[in-house]
């Protein structure tokens, strides 16, 4: 109870301090030669690292800047923390009702990039730690707070940590929903490349894990594509010499919550003849489906649901073209049915099959101590059922054995991960820290 009203106590400042955070607009930037992903990142690292050295905890910063980490608490056992202070791009700013790194408190509501994913997780976990040391709670066990720089992209900073420092015997990462996520789907991140050449651009996608909201055509047959996608009730617009399909960004793992607007132009692209066997590709095999259908008919458990397949990244034009596939493989099912799947459906289309990435999936049975654990915290707290859920999102939780996903999103809430206007309800964001205070206690006996 008392570590409940510190943090009511303390919301304002608990407030500010994520506004703060998200004013830094930690997006990749590897052109940068300083720091391996930008001078951004390595500011949000560095700021993270100072809360909590600020409030008793040891930190190390990685000199290449690649991880940090924050350690409090003495003990045989250690519990890890996994977080990261990078986030996806804002994505188009006049899509935000307040834009995404000014880090905004409107109508009860925090609105900015990474409220969600992962800043606002942080900084409850700070408030938590700061809560749990007030009222003088005993450590019996070590806590590691991990931060992470390289999430959203290719997890160099987690690898790099994992190669050189101790590594947790359990955790969790405030980096999905709540309830506990007992099961994650695997991840596949493939590229498709043609060397075969046209003589019109289109491209579209930022990032691997989102939905392409914005998708460009350069060239000839523009007013014809226009006309197109009129009848399709497709939203365009053009600008001079260039056209514009308009959808809606969502987390790869929901594709269905988006508009992917390089599907909408490569569908309609094709409808009007132009030829490639990129476009082909996608028409035949991907369309507006979400689940792979055409090319590995049902693919499903009872576990983690279904199959999903979404293109995020098309770039096609005189330099040849290439696809990029972001797959969310159920955890019963082999990846290599799914890989050879794709290489097989690919080679028809004179396509080049290039794996990005791989990461397994995440499986603890609802018997595991943890999940037990995190569960009870979750019904004390809101009275809500606590039974594990499964995800297609790709966590930290990946990367070290007995690790979850817990938080920071409560059922019923919008699913603005990576989405123009990500907000969080303060109220929420106070649960949401009451909930990690509580489960951090129980960890740490």
């Amino acid at each position: 109870m008392k570590t409940r009203n510190y943090i009511e106590d303390n919301v304002d400042q608990m407030t500010k301090d994520l506004i703060d955070f998200i004013g830094i607009p930690s997006v990749i930037d590897e052109m940068d030669s300083n720091k391996p992903f930008g001078e951004a990142i390595d500011r949000a690292l560095k700021w993270v690292l100072n809360q909590f050295e600020a409030i008793g905890f040891k930190t190390y910063y990685d000199p290449e800047g690649y991880y940090g980490y924050a350690d409090y608490g003495e003990g045989r056992e250690m519990l890890g923390i996994l977080t990261h202070v990078d986030v996806v791009p804002g994505g188009i700013e006049s899509h935000w009702t307040y834009g995404p790194f000014k880090g905004t408190l409107a109508g009860g509501r925090l609105y900015g990039r990474g409220v969600l994913d992962d800043k606002g997780p942080i900084v409850s976990v700070l408030y938590a730690m700061k809560a749990l040391i007030a009222m003088e709670v005993p450590f019996n066990k070590r806590l590691r707070i991990i931060i992470g720089t390289d999430e959203e992209n290719q997890w160099r900073g987690i690898y790099r940590y994992l190669k050189r420092e101790e590594k947790p015997d359990f955790g969790f990462t405030p980096d999905a929903s709540f309830p506990v996520q007992f099961a994650e789907k695997g991840l596949l991140q493939v590229r498709l490349k043609s060397t075969s050449k046209t003589d019109v651009r289109i491209k579209g996608g930022y990032a691997m894990n989102s939905i392409p909201e914005s998708c460009v055509y350069h060239g000839n047959h523009i007013y014809k594509l226009e006309k197109q996608l009129k009848k399709m009730g497709f939203d365009h617009e053009i600008e001079g010499e260039e056209l514009y399909v308009i959808g809606k960004s969502a987390h790869s793992s929901k594709p269905q919550m988006g508009v992917n607007a390089v599907m909408r132009m490569a569908m309609a692209a094709y409808d009007i003849g132009i030829e490639s066997p990129i476009l082909s590709f996608l028409y035949d095999k991907i369309g507006f489906t979400f689940h792979g259908e055409t090319m590995f008919g049902k693919c499903v458990d009872a576990y983690s649901g279904d199959l999903t397949v979404s293109v995020n990244q098309l770039d096609m034009g005189a330099h040849g073209g290439v696809i990029g596939l972001d797959i969310r493989i159920p955890v019963t099912i082999d990846k290599k049915f799914i890989a050879e799947g794709i290489k097989r459906t690919a080679q028809k289309y004179g396509l080049v099959y290039d794996e990005l990435d791989f990461l397994p999936p995440v499986f603890l049975p609802d018997t595991h101590p943890m999940i037990q654990t995190l569960r009870a915290v979750y019904e004390e707290e809101t009275n809500l059922d606590g039974t594990p859920i499964s995800s297609g999102g790709a966590t930290y939780a990946r990367a070290l054995d007995n690790t979850v996903a817990f938080g920071p999103l409560f059922p019923g809430m919008p699913k603005l991960v990576h989405q123009a206007d990500e907000y969080m309800d303060v109220k929420a964001f106070v649960k949401c820290t009451q909930i990690y205070a509580k489960a951090i206690e129980r960890l740490v006996l």
